[in-house]
């Protein structure tokens, strides 16, 4: 019988899906990526093809086994890492999807919000409308403000729109949730209907407290709970799965996580105050909270990291719409630049005096501001602002958005560390690197292993499979790290130069 030395992950982004093999040391072997099509209609409304999104998990399976050269019998166990908010609905008899995914991005859904804030009827004490209202009411149970970029109004939004899915509610035969519970689905040929509590606890109708679906929440929504899926651990067993038959014996899977909690395990993330930021498509900065929810009324949202065997932990969490997603906006849609790599050489290269600004709210603000109609802007122009100027403002106004979250979860001593740990694509980028230290004031360390919800999904997986153990977290935490080198006065000025465009931008 083989030897069981090998943890395989499905990281499942909005870009596309990854499969990755990592070994019994926890280090990297091989990756394959497959991307998916980014389909965007006339509205700006972003959707995934779910029949897309599951034949390219099952290709890319197979392309990094068969890459990676090993017997498909040295492969112990499954990982899953996902986009979290994206939003799907398929048949439960059938297997097959009812519509398109909704992107979490996409913000079709706000007028549900607004009417739900408006015109839910709330109890007959008045006790919610006290109190601040269904808003505050939701925040309070979910951690979350009311927004459609949560699955909740995605749910609604597609119960109303999508006439099969309506059609698949009334005859009770409807599934509703997020990437990682299709996966699952799909992958355990419709044996296992199961979400974890991170991914969970960012559909808004997930209570964080009760740690169950909210009936209240569901009811605001017109969301039946028995579409949807159980609420496991994230290093609990789902069920297992031979990739429609490209495994003689099936895989356990034996963690989900969304990609951002993922991040943060697979950074070692797992003590109060620890920071970490993922740079995608868009960036979430997450901070490890403790075991109790802490409910801020500063723009930041609460959510929970994982369960484990029975135990959640919590976390602040900060979400910004484009990151990586500025540096596409700047090669595809003005054609400045022709690869991402470019960037880098070009902002070293960009006047520093020059004071551009760019607000990237392409589809809304969200942490701190959860300002869904903000409009994008470029502010500060002269006559001597070109195209080193505009990509340098670019990169900046990444590192400004994640400064602005990082400096809100600073609410106390205790939730104030002198270091953010950093994965992603963009991490390789030197300047975006040295101008996040240095507008922070706080070192940057960049992980030895970029991908890192793919990693913390390995991580969940393998250690439940007794594979690894903290060794080799340990062993991996190498990294490359950059030191604040701005003198203040400069850093201030940028600044406020920043919070001016801003504040432009909020009117």
């Amino acid at each position: 019988m083989a030897e069981k030395k090998y943890v395989l992950a499905i990281d499942q982004s909005t870009q596309g899906t990854k499969g990755i093999l990592f070994d019994a040391e926890g280090r990297l072997i091989c990756r394959r990526d497959i991307a998916h099509e980014q389909i965007v209609n006339e509205k700006g409304w972003v959707s995934h093809d779910l029949d897309e999104i599951y034949r390219n998990t099952l290709q890319v399976v197979q392309d990094v086994v068969t890459e990676a050269g090993i017997a498909k019998e040295e492969i112990a166990c499954l990982g899953i890492s996902n986009q979290r908010e994206t939003s799907a609905a398929w048949d439960r008899k059938t297997k097959e999807p009812l519509a398109k995914a909704i992107v979490w991005q996409c913000s079709r859904a706000e007028d549900i919000c607004k009417r739900i804030e408006n015109n839910v009827i709330l109890d007959t004490k008045q006790e919610q409308k006290a109190s601040g209202g269904v808003g505050e009411a939701i925040r309070q149970k979910t951690g979350m403000q009311l927004s459609p970029y949560f699955p909740a109004a995605k749910y609604a939004w597609l119960q109303e729109n999508e006439p099969e899915v309506a059609r698949a509610k009334q005859e009770n035969r409807l599934c509703l949730g997020t990437i990682d519970s299709w996966l699952v689905y799909k992958l355990t040929k419709g044996e296992t209907f199961a979400t974890d509590v991170s991914n969970a606890s960012r559909t808004q109708l997930f209570n964080i407290t009760d740690l169950k679906w909210d009936e209240e929440l569901c009811g605001w929504f017109s969301v039946d709970a028995k579409t949807l899926p159980e609420v496991r651990d994230s290093n609990a067993f789902y069920g297992k799965t031979d990739f429609e038959g490209f495994f003689a014996e099936p895989i356990q899977i034996l963690g989900v996580i969304g990609d951002s909690q993922g991040a943060l395990y697979g950074q070692n993330c797992r003590e109060k105050g620890l920071v970490k930021a993922t740079y995608g498509t868009g960036s979430s900065v997450m901070m490890h909270a403790g075991d109790k929810p802490i409910v801020l009324d500063n723009g930041m949202v609460t959510s929970i990291a994982w369960g484990m065997d029975g135990k959640v932990s919590y976390v602040l969490e900060g979400n910004i719409n484009y990151a990586g997603a500025t540096v596409s906006w700047l090669k595809d849609n003005l054609g400045i630049i022709t690869s991402a790599g470019e960037t880098e050489a070009m902002a070293f290269a960009a006047n520093p005096t020059d004071e551009t600004y760019l607000i990237p709210a392409f589809s809304g603000l969200g942490a701190p501001y959860w300002k869904a109609d903000a409009k994008a802007m470029l502010y500060g122009m002269s006559r001597t602002t070109g195209k080193n100027e505009i990509v340098c403002a670019a990169l900046e106004s990444i590192a400004y958005q994640i400064a602005d979250i990082v400096e809100g979860m600073q609410y106390d001593k205790g939730m104030s560390k002198s270091v953010l740990r950093v994965d992603g694509g963009a991490t390789e980028n030197a300047y975006l690197m040295q101008f996040q230290s240095d507008i922070l004031q706080k070192k940057v360390e960049v992980s030895a292993c970029q991908e890192a919800s793919a990693y913390g999904a390995a991580l969940l997986s393998g250690e439940k499979a007794e594979i690894y153990d903290d060794k080799v977290l340990s062993d991996l935490r190498a990294c490359q790290v950059y030191e604040p080198k701005m003198p203040e006065s400069k850093r201030q000025e940028k600044w406020q130069g920043w919070r001016n465009a801003m504040e432009k931008v909020l009117r």
